[in-house]
């Protein structure tokens, strides 16, 4: 077995204000997605995606590789969102195994009133801290990031948004 390629001091550093700055940020848009909307981010982000599509409607599959969930998970926030009437499901006719998932206008109302909390809790938490410079730096690390993971395994890589 080869010698692992332990981290030098500077990395070790790098690595550990990466997950600090991570939890920070997830923590932070987690409690305010929780207080404002009573929703988790995870939800949060289908609704998105489902809004940005056409038609307003993503193959399950599809909404898996968006939101790099499993479908096992993905499947129990879709029954959640039915569940509270912002999403609602429909088999494909040419698969019969294939579903669509399709943001209803319940669940467009309580996007736009969600929005803008937690946009302004991204912009606090992130974007005001940061240089426009250091905005492009965190895109190209994050994307160099997302590109690199998905060529060393069977996730898939973050789509640009």
């Amino acid at each position: 077995m080869a010698e692992p390629r332990w981290l030098d001091d500077s990395e070790q550093q790098a690595w550990r204000a990466f997950i600090a700055a991570q939890r920070v940020v997830n923590g932070r848009i987690e409690q305010q997605l929780q207080r404002d909307a009573g929703m988790p981010h995870t939800y949060y982000e289908i609704l998105v995606r489902l809004s940005d599509a056409t038609d307003g409607r993503l193959r399950m599959s599809e909404l898996a590789v968006a939101t790099l969930g499993s479908r096992s998970r993905l499947s129990h926030a879709v029954n959640r969102l039915e569940q509270v009437g912002w999403v609602r499901r429909e088999g494909i006719e040419s698969d019969r195994r294939g579903q669509v998932a399709i943001i209803t206008e319940a669940g467009r109302q309580k996007l736009k009133e969600t929005a803008p909390g937690h946009v302004e809790t991204v912009r606090a938490a992130v974007f005001d801290a940061l240089s426009e410079e250091q905005v492009a730096q965190l895109h190209d690390i994050c994307a160099t990031l997302a590109r690199h993971s998905e060529d060393t395994s069977d996730s898939p890589a973050l789509e640009q948004r």
